[in-house]
């Protein structure tokens, strides 16, 4: 197994992954070259990942860039002719001539070619995937390889259908990696951030992004809780740094999004809380069918994700899944004329509260979910199959009981489903027995529905702590849980 780079940061499981894919001997029965898609949103260090290997495993990494098809395969016969230490004589008249060459080149050894940027390929050359499986077939040059070729972009929606549906190279992969944010204790790690509430906040307008460490702040971090606010408009909110134009810069990068104000205005939408499909449509003065395809292309970019009611499978509520998103979409966009002429104490003064209600509130609901979902095996009477929201109806009441975190056992045949816990989240409001007592109720509703809630677990998770009562009753009453700040990032 190759040594991770001291330099790189976390990444245990994608070093490794891809490490094993690199140095995995040919297989007597099967032989030929393997290959291997790496794909993510853009700044979560796949570029780097990939120098790393491709160096420590002693392989060929090509970075692709936006050119005709002429220059694309004249830059990759530069690369290839270095890394072989062979000239190559005759210019390649396409991919066909290149692909089998880069096979035939590549014999002696498990050897790792990394093709990044895979999508200005393919754009250039439609033809290109359907080259490589050609050739990783029967008869192919890749039959005699020992390449692990490893194909890697960032526009999600090219990469997600490089091996779906019927696609030329469905099936042909050995290796899928998806590089995904640091999850928010590795983040809080890597940002050096020691205080949780500190945390939070920082990680609700970057997310676990590496790149806007260092590269998008100039290693910019806050000192404290007090300095967070002038953090904010000294790095996000400065027009002067990279981080100011990024999220408009996402959304732009990706092909698949023709018309920029329809989209903004969608996740503008979900941004303000409006979460569902009928929500979204009257946000932007659409009907539903009409908002069908925005949902769906932003889903595929990777841009927002669809997660159905826990209760309601019918229902579903759409989440972004880029915090700084989110942070521009609720702070930024509308007040952009004011922060371009560096008016950005002022917008911050006058949008903070909005900030606490409709970015942070629900990004620690996401992050609540996400510590369930890792650790619920501690929490809960077993680790949960699933985790989500869900929305449980009170007729006495004619309300219904909006459910932050539920967590689901894994479905038993001739058995009812089992809850492990319903959760409640609040973020600035010091969580009481009425908090608890929603739950309870929650789950009285749901056990004639047929759920076994036998052993179900209440649990609080708060931002802001709890009443002394509760803390009480929760050291005395086994089916109550308290998860505080401290507990989400020990």
């Amino acid at each position: 197994m190759l040594s991770k780079p001291p330099r790189i940061f976390g990444r245990d499981r994608e070093w490794n992954g891809l490490a094993a894919f690199a140095t995995r001997p040919t297989a007597a029965t099967q032989g030929g070259a393997s290959l291997g898609v790496v794909s993510g949103r853009r700044r979560q260090g796949k570029s780097f990942l990939l120098q790393a290997i491709t160096e420590a495993a002693g392989g060929m990494y090509f970075a692709a860039t936006e050119a005709t098809e002429a220059e694309s395969l004249r830059l990759f016969s530069e690369a290839l002719s270095r890394h072989t230490r062979q000239f190559i004589e005759a210019p390649f008249r396409d991919w066909n001539d290149a692909i089998a060459h880069l096979f035939r080149s590549v014999s002696d050894r498990p050897t790792a070619v990394a093709i990044d940027e895979f999508p200005f390929l393919s754009k250039a050359s439609p033809a290109l995937p359907s080259i490589i499986q050609r050739e990783l077939g029967p008869g192919g040059s890749g039959r005699t390889s020992s390449a692990r070729l490893v194909l890697c972009g960032s526009a999600m929606s090219v990469m997600g259908g490089l091996l779906a549906g019927q696609a030329p190279l469905r099936g042909r992969a050995s290796l899928e990696l998806v590089v995904q944010p640091f999850p928010h204790r590795e983040s809080a790690e890597f940002w050096g951030i020691t205080d949780p509430r500190l945390a939070v906040l920082v990680n609700a307008v970057v997310g676990g992004t590496p790149a806007y460490r260092y590269e998008f702040t100039q290693g910019d971090t806050p000192a404290s809780i007090h300095d967070f606010d002038t953090w904010v408009v000294r790095t996000v909110l400065n027009p002067q740094t990279p981080l100011f134009r990024e999220a408009r810069y996402l959304l732009a990068e990706e092909s698949a999004i023709r018309d920029p104000a329809l989209y903004h205005s969608v996740l503008a939408a979900i941004a303000a809380g409006n979460n569902t499909n009928g929500g979204i449509a009257s946000f932007i003065g659409r009907k539903s069918d009409q908002i069908t395809h925005p949902l769906n292309v932003l889903e595929d970019c990777a841009l927002i994700a669809r997660k159905p009611d826990m209760f309601r499978p019918g229902r579903s509520r759409y989440r972004i899944v880029e915090p700084l998103i989110t942070f521009y979409e609720a702070i930024m966009r509308k007040r952009w004329a004011e922060l371009e002429i560096h008016r950005a104490e002022q917008v911050w003064t006058s949008t903070r509260q909005t900030f606490l209600t409709q970015v942070v509130g629900p990004h620690f609901e996401s992050l609540c979910r996400a510590f369930a979902l890792e650790a619920g095996g501690a929490l809960f009477a077993e680790q949960p199959s699933e985790v989500g929201s869900g929305t449980v109806n009170d007729p006495a009441n004619r309300t219904q009981i909006e459910i932050d975190v539920v967590a689901l056992a894994a479905q038993q045949s001739n058995s009812p489903r089992r809850i492990l816990s319903l959760g409640e989240v609040k973020w600035g409001e010091v969580i009481g027995h009425h908090h608890l007592d929603r739950l309870a109720t929650a789950r009285d509703l749901l056990r004639p529905k047929g759920y076994d809630t036998e052993s179900t677990v209440l649990t609080l998770y708060g931002g802001a702590g709890f009443t002394d009562e509760l803390i009480t009753a929760a050291a005395t009453e086994d089916r109550i849980r308290l998860v505080s700040l401290d507990r989400l990032y020990a």
